[in-house]
């Protein structure tokens, strides 16, 4: 498939998937209505009597959730494609360097002493997702292979934040609080608001557009620190700026709505095989296949017919197959 045609063909299933999820679930709204609505409040007028209940479904639930999956989508495939970059490893994830983890220890820590508000929940799983990535950059990021040292120094801090979370979830309430905790570290988008919407939408636009306009510089630095000097790059200050993007993007998606595993990898690892490894083409392609895969997931989760379940069981239910998959077809071919 040439690259053109993959962007098109993604962009044209996410458009659709957008249209579908807008008009099904358990009060369907059918694409005539759907278009009333759109075009009385982009008119300005308030919607009549036949309109007020599937106005209220669109806007108030439906269309900050089906947004929230798109941002998060792109902002997971995103970062997972630039900490692939800078690792030069196509298995390397964001939760690689304490993301996720971090994320966790913030949520916890916000749910049992600050109460079960989403904006303190965010916040505080924003905070400690940054934080986490800072402690390891200050940990390793001053080696001889400095490379190898982030990773170990993930590891121990993922290692500490995975200690601390389960400490939190010993101590919480089992009623209340620990129920909340295990909800929020699957992930779901089933309580998204406009404000969540917004301040995300502020942070990952923002981001990936700053990881897009040193794209060129990501391609040195996938080549190799040696490689990148020798082109006139500062290896230390791009690879600081792209992880610090990378991070906020990532905390930014996953603080709005839980830890939603595989999305990071899968997509970024599938989105390299489809349009190759050159990351002006790499970024934006990852950023529509990942809005699509996780927008698609959650469309899954809201009509399963058992009620919904956490989207991180869903999204790993494939992600883990779906790359045994991929590994095993590109082991026989290296054999072949």
């Amino acid at each position: 498939m040439r690259i053109p045609s993959a962007f098109l063909l993604v962009a044209l299933l996410l458009l659709a998937c957008v249209g579908f999820a807008l008009t099904t679930g358990q009060y369907h709204i059918s694409l005539e209505t759907l278009w009333k609505v759109l075009a009385a409040k982009f008119a300005g007028c308030a919607p009549n009597e036949d309109l007020a209940t599937p106005a209220m479904v669109l806007w108030s639930v439906r269309l900050p959730r089906v947004l929230m999956a798109i941002l998060a989508g792109a902002a997971l495939s995103v970062g997972g494609v630039v900490f692939q970059g800078i690792m030069k490893n196509p298995l390397v994830s964001p939760s690689f360097l304490g993301v996720t983890h971090g994320a966790v220890f913030g949520a916890s820590l916000a749910i049992i002493f600050l109460g079960k508000s989403a904006i303190s929940i965010e916040s505080s799983a924003f905070f400690w997702a940054v934080a986490a990535v800072a402690i390891v950059y200050a940990i390793g990021g001053r080696g001889i292979n400095t490379l190898t040292t982030l990773v170990i120094a993930g590891v121990i801090v993922s290692t500490f934040f995975m200690a601390a979370s389960s400490f939190l979830k010993y101590i919480a309430d089992p009623n209340e609080q620990l129920p909340a905790i295990v909800f929020w570290t699957m992930g779901g988008l089933n309580n998204v608001l406009w404000t969540q919407v917004i301040r995300a939408m502020a942070i990952i636009v923002i981001g990936i557009g700053v990881i897009l306009t040193f794209r060129g510089k990501l391609n040195l630095l996938a080549l190799g620190d040696e490689e990148a000097l020798s082109m006139g790059v500062n290896v230390k200050v791009m690879r600081i700026l792209f992880m610090l993007f990378a991070t906020l993007i990532v905390a930014a998606g996953s603080s709005s709505c839980g830890i939603i595993m595989w999305v990071d990898l899968i997509v970024a690892h599938i989105a390299r095989l489809i349009v190759g490894p050159d990351h002006g083409k790499l970024v934006p392609f990852s950023a529509l296949l990942g809005a699509l895969f996780l927008l698609s997931t959650d469309t899954v989760v809201r009509l399963l017919p058992g009620g919904e379940i956490p989207i991180s069981i869903v999204t790993s239910f494939i992600g883990a197959p779906l790359l045994g998959y991929l590994l095993m077809k590109q082991n026989n071919a290296w054999k072949a």
